[in-house]
């Protein structure tokens, strides 16, 4: 499907001919995101590059009843971009200008289209950086940040992304535009910023973000604690929470993950570990070395053989690349993995990973970790062979499991990555009838036509109450995944 010739007059006059694309290569490109398990080609992709441009192409989409979709770098794994049948993409990567930068008031107001470390290069030198850090900060773009509500490693001590977003300019699914919050806190009002956070692309699309800037620490101990077991490096996570010590970060990687990124990165990560605990902290410098000794002594108490500390930036970066880079290490050893993003109490860690364990044992598939200890937000990668139809069932069947393995536990169903196409089915497992309920009367307000990204977070009507995780929506195909996360991170499978 592509545009009919008349609405592509009509795009062309607004935009210009270069920037409205229906090419069966650009459909093929723009058909999922980061999680390709869920594939659907548009319509077509549109490439405003103004404001006014994306207000313009909004209402003609409305004019003709045409649902469309946010897009930024397509880094997300929950199927949130990807289009439904008859939908059309609007690509924001052009709006990639960081507007103003405000040392006083601390803030900078960026493009939705700036990559998310772009911030914190931008800033770096003058004693600033942007804190929420996803894996794929590399790549994934801020504005797609602000509607999955992205966390990353730092979360731990520093929050999420509505802790660090003050203000938005914001086109609704009319194209009307409005802006939410400003540069400083306690703008008066309900707090509608906080509702647009994390909502998905589904109430507007953002053209302007102004975000807070975080001073750099004075100074950061990285640690690398190692195990020969799993729960005794679960049990140091919890044990250094109870001591009052909130580090800037606690990562885990199992036995499998460590493999895979010893074959992909070097790190020098031990290959007889059952699993490595990263602990970071950071503040004053005053007072953070014995702090450090405080977390070490625990680390060992806890039952870590033994505990390095990284003596310069060269090899604490090296801790970090093998950490943000194991997604894409799987490659290394897998020719395709499904992630989950399910978080659970930190005190149920051990017996979460031990059913997620024997759940793949049960199914014949193996099942790495590699996640976000201190706030109990897991990623299970069920690593599975894209051409073979039995076990990418299996990885569905697993998937599935896990996420009720979350819910049972007193968990939710996503920590970051967002509930998009792939979870929406689990939603009425989580919450009830009249919650959901008044869920989608937000959306309603924002989104009364439900032509912004139809399809997403809440349950399907009429589907079966069977078909959750595992089964893609009408028009959606399984296909390929670990080869293209792979060569994002320039690792060969």
């Amino acid at each position: 499907m592509s545009f009919e010739k008349n609405i592509r007059g009509e795009f062309v006059r607004i935009l210009g001919k270069e920037w409205v694309k229906d090419d069966q290569v650009t459909l093929y490109t723009y058909r999922c995101d980061g999680l390709a398990l869920y594939t659907a080609p548009p319509m077509g992709v549109l490439f405003p590059g103004t404001v006014q441009e994306l207000s313009s192409v909004i209402k003609l989409l409305n004019q003709h009843k045409i649902s469309f979709v946010a897009r930024g770098a397509g880094t997300g794994l929950s199927g949130g971009a990807v289009p439904q049948e008859g939908s059309v993409i609007i690509e924001m990567a052009r709006f990639k200008e960081v507007h103003e930068v405000d040392w006083v008031n601390r803030t900078i107001t960026v493009g939705p289209g700036v990559i998310n470390l772009h911030i914190t290069e931008n800033v770096h030198s003058h004693g600033y950086h942007y804190a929420p850090d996803p894996s794929s900060q590399k790549a994934c773009t801020i504005g797609g940040n602000v509607a999955e509500n992205s966390g990353g490693p730092h979360t731990l001590k520093y929050g999420v992304t509505v802790n660090h977003v003050l203000g938005v300019e914001m086109v609704l699914p009319d194209g009307e535009l409005v802006t939410l919050g400003g540069k400083h806190l306690g703008m008066p009002g309900p707090d509608l910023l906080g509702l647009v956070t994390g909502s998905e692309g589904t109430f507007g699309i953002i053209s302007k973000i102004i975000c807070r800037l975080t001073p750099n620490p004075e100074k950061a101990v990285t640690m690398l604690g190692i195990y020969k077991s799993v729960h005794d490096a679960c049990e140091s996570v919890s044990s250094i929470i109870r001591h009052g010590i909130i580090p800037a970060a606690m990562e885990m990687l199992d036995k499998i993950v460590i493999s895979a990124v010893e074959k992909a990165l070097k790190p020098g990560f031990p290959l007889d570990a059952e699993a490595v605990l990263i602990v970071e902290l950071d503040g004053l410098a005053d007072g953070l070395d014995a702090e450090a000794e405080v977390v070490e002594k625990l680390l060992k108490e806890s039952g870590a053989t033994k505990v390095n500390r990284a003596q310069n930036d060269a090899e604490r970066a090296k801790i970090w690349r093998a950490r943000k880079e194991a997604f894409g290490a799987i490659g290394q050893i897998s020719p395709s993995y499904y992630v989950q993003d399910g978080v659970i109490p930190r005190s149920k860690l051990p017996e979460v990973l031990d059913e997620i364990t024997a759940i793949g044992k049960k199914h014949g598939l193996t099942v790495a970790n590699v996640f976000h200890a201190g706030d109990g937000n897991l990623h299970p990668l069920i690593l599975y062979d894209y051409e073979n139809p039995e076990e990418v069932e299996k990885s569905h069947k697993i998937g599935e499991e896990i996420l009720s393995a979350c819910i049972r536990y007193g968990g939710t169903l996503s920590g970051e990555h967002g509930i998009g196409i792939e979870k929406a089915e689990w939603m009425s497992d989580l919450y009830s009838e009249n919650s959901l309920a008044n869920m989608q009367n937000v959306r309603v307000f924002f989104n009364p036509e439900n032509l912004l990204n139809p399809g997403k977070i809440f349950p399907h009507p009429g589907r079966c109450a069977e078909s959750k995780a595992g089964t893609p929506p009408p028009n959606l195909s399984a296909v390929n995944k670990t080869k293209m996360v792979a060569a994002k991170s320039g690792i060969a499978v």
